[in-house]
């Protein structure tokens, strides 16, 4: 069994063959999919593909790029949101220097506003960090989070050890994407080589990232297969035995995601 704990199954990119998706991932071993939400707009599109699926969930939050006008009042909606049906973690939130759309105090005081919800509900939360590690980790340090058990993940990993190691010390899991399957992609192996197998992710995020052998094409939950079977790799594991650990951790993890 796979878990994709991190793909954006709302994108108009999947509008024409959504279902036949969901068919190639259960084909492929995927049981259960992560969507995280980016803003408060589309967290009722995220809820309503996890009402239609049985192995949808979701997560509600405000992407970095995604608060330029944030309104502290938000927090309200997205306590609301949070409470419903099927939503098991905050996110996606986090910090983005690389786009640069919104300020970056905006930004951090959004991802603190959220880190303190999350807290407050008792939610893991879903990290995004895009050349903004420093920033990420302070914030994620000084947050009722850290030190919490299974405080949340640093989706789609590419910042160096040092961040990775910092973020397992307070408790964070790391999740890893197709990158990780690139030729070139050996210190991001290195890496994920080093993470504890009990605090490991695969994701998706697609439509993006695509793994090797289907790079530059549209991305879907099916391949979240090839980053198991890349990372067991470079473990040395059968690939069964990994994906099962994976799947374990985001049970643990994403503690209101049902087992079946």
């Amino acid at each position: 069994m796979l878990i994709d704990t991190h793909c954006h199954l709302d994108f108009e990119k999947f509008d024409a063959d959504r279902d036949m998706v969901m068919a190639r991932a259960a084909v492929a071993g995927v049981t259960r999919i992560l969507i995280p939400a980016l803003d408060l707009g589309n967290c009722a599109a995220v809820l309503r593909l996890a009402q239609q699926y049985a192995g949808v969930y979701a997560a509600v939050g405000v992407h970095p790029n995604s608060t330029a006008v944030w309104e502290d009042a938000w927090i309200d909606q997205l306590r609301d949101l949070a409470r419903q049906e099927k939503v098991v973690a905050l996110g996606e939130i986090g910090l983005d220097y690389y786009w640069d759309d919104a300020p970056h105090p905006v930004q951090q005081r959004a991802l603190t506003m959220q880190l303190e919800l999350a807290a407050e509900l008792d939610l893991p939360v879903i990290i995004h960090n895009r050349e903004a590690s420093a920033d990420v980790i302070r914030l994620l340090a000084a947050s009722p989070l850290a030190g919490r058990d299974n405080p949340g993940v640093l989706h789609s990993f590419s910042a160096d050890w040092e961040t990775a190691q910092a973020a397992l010390d307070m408790g964070f899991y790391l999740g890893f994407t197709g990158p990780v399957t690139f030729k070139k992609a050996d210190d991001l192996r290195a890496i994920a080589a080093k993470v504890p197998l009990d605090r490991i992710l695969i994701e998706t995020d697609a439509p993006f990232l695509a793994p090797e052998p289907q790079r530059g094409k549209r991305n879907e939950p099916a391949y979240v297969a090839y980053v198991a079977q890349k990372l067991a790799a470079v473990r040395g594991m059968a690939t069964a035995v990994f994906a099962q650990h994976t799947t374990t951790n985001a049970l643990r993890l994403f503690a209101r995601m049902p087992r079946l």
